[in-house]
């Protein structure tokens, strides 16, 4: 097969050595872009969208070098690139012979990445192999050097960066006894390797055995909540649905907000009730209940919501925005959500908290009122609520004093 064409590729320009200066969100914006231009060039000649990809894999870290990389989003980004482009270059028409070119080039890319930024590329070396044939031949040519690394004749702490693209050719050529047998050979196992080892167990059918293996490398340098969701993905692929969710459903599922974790499991558990996925959520974390109502509200299960708030602290602000959004749509809902915002204002769950951010929940939630048709027993609840305020100085007392009637002095 020839060369792909020459292309002018726009990314081209825009990705040369120490492109960027510190700032991540440029970087960012113009990966998202070559993806789009890559994909594009792809759809029409998938040879030359191949050989794109390579290319920008070969210019992205020389082009981030001196980026700011400490919040993880430039990471992320890089991430993401990688697994949206290694289809392309996997599945594009290449015979032996260019793929061969490709391989030989993203591993030089691999070695010369010292941030490093695109080390997940070795993740997917046997998809980008393409054949068994291809990647036992790249599995026999990295295994030498795994096994020197571990032979304990270098210093401890020795890296190769061709470790996870031996374990990756290997699955891919179905090899998974040598898989097996060269992770013995490592002298301080790890989850980043171990987790080889388990998805050669699960290719071959053994999903028990694997979820053992991936369970007895818990404590070796790796969250648990990461082994969980390796334990996940192997029940749900063989159906055993309930078992997932009752095992490694919650722990697996655990995200950057308790919202983005109800969504994250109530998306690959469709069959379980929205109410009966978020006490299970609530009751793995003691303590921190009230910390689920955003999740329990955007399911529409408002008793819920200020159950739960009411059950462990549930941030003021967070009730008092429900006060204001569905004091027309749901108002007996936000009588109660700014209630619970005031009692949790008065018994002091908030040190910094404002003058504004009192009138603001009672003026809400007595607006909320008006639409229930509940105002005087509003108010009357909030009077006895303010009364009864024992902490510090009684912020909240002397905000709301004169609204209230309760004629507080010093």
């Amino acid at each position: 097969m020839a060369p792909p064409e020459k292309h002018k590729w726009i990314f081209r320009a825009r990705f040369r050595r120490q492109a960027f200066g510190w700032r991540s969100q440029p970087a960012r914006k113009r990966i998202r872009e070559a993806v789009t231009e890559i994909r594009r060039v792809s759809r029409k000649d998938p040879i030359l969208g191949g050989e794109g990809a390579v290319i920008f894999i070969e210019k992205l870290s020389p082009a981030l070098g001196r980026i700011d990389s400490s919040s993880g989003a430039i990471g992320r980004a890089v991430n993401n690139a990688i697994g949206a482009l290694v289809p392309i270059i996997s599945e594009a028409p290449a015979d032996d012979k260019l793929r061969g070119i490709w391989l030989d080039r993203l591993f030089e890319a691999i070695q010369e990445d010292n941030m490093p930024y695109i080390e997940y590329l070795g993740d997917f070396w046997g998809d980008l192999c393409a054949t068994p044939g291809i990647a036992s031949q790249w599995a026999d040519e990295l295994a030498g050097t795994v096994r020197l690394m571990w032979s304990g004749r270098f210093p401890p702490g020795g890296y190769f960066s061709g470790t996870s693209a031996c374990f990756s050719a290997l699955l891919k050529a179905g090899r998974y006894d040598d898989l097996l047998n060269l992770l013995k050979l490592d002298p301080h196992p790890g989850w980043y390797e171990r987790q080889w080892g388990a998805k050669a167990l699960a290719a071959q059918g053994f999903i028990s055995e694997a979820i053992h293996y991936a369970e007895d490398s818990i404590g070796l340098n790796v969250y648990p909540s990461t082994i969980a969701g390796t334990c996940e993905e192997l029940l749900l692929s063989v159906g055993r649905i309930e078992e997932a969710y009752e095992k490694y459903g919650i722990l697996a599922n655990r995200r950057s907000t308790n919202l983005a974790a109800f969504r994250a499991v109530a998306k690959k558990y469709p069959h379980k009730e929205a109410r009966a996925i978020i006490r299970d959520l609530a009751l793995s974390t003691p303590g921190e209940e009230g910390k689920w109502f955003a999740a329990a509200k955007s399911a529409g299960l408002y008793e819920l919501a200020i159950e739960l708030a009411n059950q462990s602290p549930c941030d003021p602000r967070t009730l008092t925005r429900a006060a204001r959004d569905f004091s027309e749509s749901e108002p007996d809902f936000a009588v109660a959500a700014g209630i619970t915002a005031l009692r949790w204002m008065v018994e002091g769950y908030v040190y910094e908290i404002t003058g504004i951010d009192v009138q603001q929940a009672y003026n809400h939630t007595m607006k909320a009122a008006e639409h229930a048709g509940s105002k005087e027993r509003t108010l009357g609840i909030i009077r006895v609520l303010v009364a009864n305020e024992t902490h510090g100085k009684r912020f909240v007392t002397e905000i709301l004093d004169r609204e209230l009637g309760l004629k507080w002095s010093d």
